[in-house]
């Protein structure tokens, strides 16, 4: 497979929904490469070589397979001639879960096989999957899969069939749509923006003739460069849609009935092709094919209708609904097959179905041929996708390549002179004693002869000394050396350790064992030279100790891989941590030294969904710390969705992207990477804490003050002051929250060193923007950030107007929903806006700034970010609140008199007092809990409806909506459920459903629980309807009482319940 020409070559995914049959394809695939057996297709799932995978049904890791197919091709005097072509096959799962999976893998192949079942429809994790292969710009195909159900259990005639189908591609074509036009809306901004800087630079440079040049570049072209949408649409008529039962063995395009009935009809294929599909008809008395508008009223049935589903209803009619065997000895005999009569005269009437449909419509035969015909090949589609990895923000659709690496990365070059550039999208843990030279080999023919002579030799050898009355040898020894069998390693370890592979993909040159490459990581920058200090620390040497074909659960040693191949690659532990390019010079290896023009960087996988679910973990016996310490490493290297890190607390903590995720990460912690008993604690969720204004709050803390009014001082009173807490309007909230991305950008580019690259402060925007948050769709870009932002507080009120020169800070973790204003008329304002701007401050009066009010700025800032990190409910992040400073006086006579040594001691308690007037600003209101919440995909059919929405209810769950599968008795409903609540939910839905509703979980943000967690009665209708102790559970009092108790807290309970109710015995 290494010296496979590159245009012989298809690197393909698998992608879909949940259950929606990915793997199932994949064992017909393998069937047909006579990998396992045919009777077993469907039914093994060779790709899922986990036991969970095999005992839950769906797939938890990606998995990748080398195929071969031999095709013939037709030629243009009608013959054929064979060709061999080879497909990198990879399954991915369809859980949300795993969806980090399907994003590693996209970055690696060309094309993407999207299956959706025809009943169920486009769901909400396929258009994830979508959106995926879109930004990555693989070629899509279209499986409809479990068409069968159509006739079993739908009971669909063939026309009502047709209408189901068509709607079912016009929504993925909606999808597809969709992309295409926001994605046309960003490329037009983009092309404003760099035409606009392009016009104010040629002002710039020649102001004289600004006119000229602006009209100049106005006529002489630069429009802008329309994309044509008519590819990107899934046809039947093109080819790009599979119609299948991956379960039954079959499938088909409209190619094969084209084929079929073309000839019979008289018209050419390819013109029969593109009318088989649509709204063409036959007309029966002129035997032509006529649009709708030539029906005349007539009732006609579709081509496709005629043509292709009332035969597959009528071979499906003859042998399951209505078993006839004359009717099937006809099928049999009229389509050609070979059946035989044992099988003709079995009861097992889906076994003899299954057999005509493989015969008749194989599947692999018409996925094969699409994916030949569709996906293009590693030499074709590298033009198209290696610009888009290198030059994301382009808006050009042709990039030609600027050096001999890009040409060769452009051309897929797999010459032994080529550059070396493979990249590999994420690590994984692979069993030593599962690796192919810790195997036992199969012996040849000779190798077995050989044995035999020596152990015929070696029984001589010891009967002689017995005849001579020696003691012969002790009989455990000789079988001892004769178990190694030639290949085996004699050094097999002694316990299953887990070794790490590299999952990669080679797009240019030759690799070979033992050659030396250069390991790129994510955040090297392709702008600067190798030798750059800013480059150094990401480039890595490292040795390639072993190369692998993927087979499924097995793996084959190979010398070496050419270009356009997966594979999988050992000698990298240690080098790289879950990403990275690997380069080379040429197929020889690195020849010394860091030569330019042969190191690039393709860049790092983006994830759809951060993790939330967050567990502390601890070893049932203490001393096996360091084992579990190990293991979490371990696992954070091989799953490319888990973080693991320690907290200040001291517990180590693992966080996952859900709860079925959460239990395959325990389950390889115990029994692959720590081989430890774990004791879990409960989930660690998080929560957002706010204020808003209620009717029934208690009067203001500060008498003759508006409301929020906290007077505070530090230490020995040196310096006091006044912080006013009001919360946030939602127009301002909701702006904050949207643009968190633009605010971590803009703080990065003000606190970045000169020669940081804007790459650098990308990435930590956006990690420090999905820390325990959710990404979203900035509405603004970063230079017109303020300019929106003092609009929206223009709408909020004439309160809000004013206030955008005057943000001094904004929390928490310098960027977040709390802002801090400075409000002190009696000097300099702190402008955050002016900082940003790089502009020399001079605040709104001419007094000088001193040194010591510019310091206790720093700690006042410092007190605001440790109140909005942690909140006086539950120590949780703020949101949503503003905090004004009022007033700060200093004393600073007594400040001098002051110790030098006591000014920490100043300073710590006038951060420590800042802190807590925040807090008890935000109190002074009515405060209320944020939940973090999941959106709940739920299909079901309508006898479980009932069942599924008493399941939500019950865990504080609220329908959002609910439809109805048109031409079915499918509802899919969509459910908001705080994370919190969410534990158990699966296996509780499925057990009240009996398995007929399964939910899909996606973090979706934080709500507002509309509750006071400090509520007691106090009016007379209250004290009556729930007396003094308020029997009623307060939810909110809930969970504040259980995060407080989780971190250690002090919770206020009460130990004697109903005091009135006991009573001291007498002796």
């Amino acid at each position: 497979m290494s010296t496979a020409d590159a245009t012989d070559i298809r690197v393909v995914t698998t992608i879909g929904h949940v259950d929606h049959g990915k793997t199932t394809l994949m064992d017909a695939l393998l069937a047909a490469n006579n990998i396992i057996s045919s009777r077993m297709a469907g039914k093994i799932r060779y790709m899922d070589s986990r036991e969970d995978e095999q005992e839950r049904g769906i797939t938890m890791e990606s998995s990748a397979v080398s195929l071969r197919f031999k095709v013939l091709e037709k030629s243009v005097d009608d013959g054929g001639s064979p060709r061999t072509y080879f497909v990198n096959m990879i399954d991915t799962p369809g859980h949300v879960d795993f969806s980090s999976e399907v994003s590693t893998a996209s970055r690696l192949v060309d094309g993407a096989l999207v299956l959706v079942d025809v009943v169920e429809g486009v769901s909400s994790q396929t258009v994830a999957v979508l959106r995926q292969a879109w930004i990555d710009r693989l070629r899509p195909i279209l499986v409809i899969n479990k068409l069968d159900r159509l006739v079993t259990e739908l009971k669909q005639t063939p026309m009502e069939a047709y209408h189901h189908l068509s709607q079912l591609i016009e929504q993925a074509n909606a999808v597809m749509g969709s992309f295409f036009a926001g994605e046309r809306m960003v490329d037009d901004l983009r092309w404003r923006e760099e035409r606009e800087r392009r016009l104010a630079s040629k002002k710039d440079a020649v102001a004289e003739q600004a006119d000229a040049l602006v009209n100049d570049e106005v006529v002489d072209g630069d429009d802008f460069q329309e994309k044509d949408d008519k590819d990107i649409y899934f046809a039947p008529g093109k080819g790009n849609v599979v119609f299948a039962s991956a379960l039954g063995g079959w499938g088909f395009r409209v190619n094969k009935f084209a084929q079929i009935f073309g000839a019979k009809l008289g018209i050419k294929e390819a013109n029969f092709k593109r009318v088989l599909w649509g709204d063409f008809y036959l007309d029966p008395k002129t035997k032509r094919v006529v649009s709708h508008k030539h029906l005349r009223g007539r009732l006609l049935k579709p081509l496709f209708v005629q043509f292709v589903l009332e035969n597959i209803w009528a071979v499906y009619d003859a042998v399951l609904l209505n078993p006839n065997a004359d009717k099937v000895n006809k099928i049999v005999s009229t389509l050609n097959l070979k059946i035989p009569p044992r099988d003709l005269n079995s009861k097992d009437r889906n076994s003899l179905l299954s057999l005509i449909f493989t015969q008749w419509l194989p599947l692999s035969t018409a996925t094969i041929q699409t994916i030949i015909d569709v996906i293009p090949s590693p030499r074709a589609a590298q033009p198209i996708r290696i610009p888009m990895m290198l030059h994301a923000d382009s808006i050009e659709s042709h990039v030609d390549p600027e050096s001999k690496l890009e040409k060769d990365l452009y051309s897929c070059d797999a010459s032994e002179s080529a550059h070396v550039v493979a990249y590999v999208s994420k690590m994984f843990a692979v069993p030593t004693t599962q690796l192919p030279e810790h195997k036992k080999q199969a012996l040849t023919v000779d190798e077995a002869r050989a044995r035999t002579r020596e152990a015929q030799i070696r029984a001589e050898q010891s009967r002689e000394p017995s005849r001579a009355g020696s003691p012969s040898p002790a009989p455990s020894q000789t079988p001892s050396q004769t178990q190694t069998a030639p290949g085996e390693s004699s050094g097999e370890p002694k316990e299953a350790s887990e070794i790490l592979l590299g999952f990669a993909r080679l797009y240019s040159g030759v690799i070979r064992v033992g050659s030396a490459v250069a390991c790129i990581l994510p955040r090297y920058n392709n702008a600067l030279e190798p030798t750059h200090p800013r480059n150094r620390p990401h480039v890595v040497n490292a040795t390639i100790g072993s190369l692998y074909t993927m087979m499924g659960r097995d793996l084959v040693a190979v010398e070496s891989v050419s270009a356009g191949n997966i594979f999988a690659i050992r000698g990298l532990e240690g080098s790289i941590w879950r990403s990275a390019t690997i380069c080379a010079p040429s197929a020889a290896g690195m020849q010394g030294g860091h030569a330019q023009g042969w190191m690039i960087n393709l860049g790092g996988v983006n994830r759809q969904a951060p993790p939330i679910v967050r567990v502390a973990l601890e070893p049932v016996i203490p001393a096996d710390m360091p084992k579990l310490i190990r293991g979490m490493k371990l696992l954070s290297h091989a799953d490319p969705c888990v973080e693991t890190f320690q907290q200040s607390t001291g517990e180590h903590v693992i966080l996952t992207a859900g709860e079925l995720h959460l239990e395959r990460c325990l389950k390889d912690l115990r029994e692959r990477f720590a081989k430890v008993e774990i004791q879990p604690s409960e989930p660690i969720v998080p929560f957002r804490e706010t204020a808003v204004t209620a009717p029934d709050m208690a009067p203001p803390k500060t008498p003759g003050a508006p409301r929020g009014t906290i007077h505070g001082a530090s230490f020995q009173n040196l310096v006091t002051f006044t912080v006013r807490a009001v919360p946030l309007p939602d127009l301002i909230a909701d702006f904050l929250r949207s643009n968190l991305i633009v605010i971590r950008r803009l703080l990065a580019d003000w606190t970045r060193p000169e020669s940081a690259t804007p790459e650098e402060v990308e990435d930590e925007a956006e990690k420090a923007a999905t820390i325990g948050d959710i990404l979203r769709v900035p509405t603004v870009v970063p230079e017109q950030f303020w300019d929106a932002f003092q609009t929206k507080c223009e709408e909020a009120g004439p309160e809000w107007a004013g206030i955008i020169d005057n943000i001094w800070a904004m929390g928490p973790q310098g960027a977040g929903e709390c802002l801090l204003i400075d409000s002190r008329k009696d000097r300099a304002r702190q402008s955050l806006r002016k900082r940003l701007d790089r502009v020399k401050e001079t605040g709104f009066s001419d007094q000088p700034r001193d040194q010591v009010a510019r310091d206790f700025d720093g700690d006042i800032e410092t007190g605001f970010q440790i109140a909005t990190l942690h909140g006086p409910l539950c120590a949780e992040p703020m949101e949503g609140m503003a905090f004004f400073v009022e007033r700060v006086d200093i004393n600073r006579e007594s400040i001098e008199k002051e110790e030098p040594n006591r000014g920490s001691q100043i300073t710590g308690s006038l951060i420590s007092a800042v802190k807590e007037a925040c807090r008890s600003g935000l109190l002074d209101w009515s405060p209320r809990l944020k939940l973090a919440m999941y959106s709940c995909d739920i299909q079901a059919s309508t006898d479980v409806l009932g069942k599924v929405y008493g399941v939500v209810a019950k865990r504080r769950g609220r329908i959002v909506a609910e439809e109805m599968k048109e031409g079915t008795s499918f509802f899919t409903v969509t459910a908001l459920l705080p994370v919190v609540e969410s534990f158990g939910f699966a296996d509780d839905i499925r057990k009240r459903t009996s398995g007929a509703a399964s939910p899909q979980l996606v973090f979706s943000g934080y709500v507002m629980l509309d509750e006071d967690p400090f509520w007691v009665p106090t009016t007379e209708e209250e004290l009556e309807d729930l007396g003094e102790k308020a029997d009623r559970d307060n939810i909110a009092k809930g969970y504040v009482e259980k995060v407080r108790e989780r971190k250690g807290m002090f919770v206020k309970r009460k130990i004697v319940e109903t005091a009135e109710k006991q009573r001291t015995l007498k002796r």
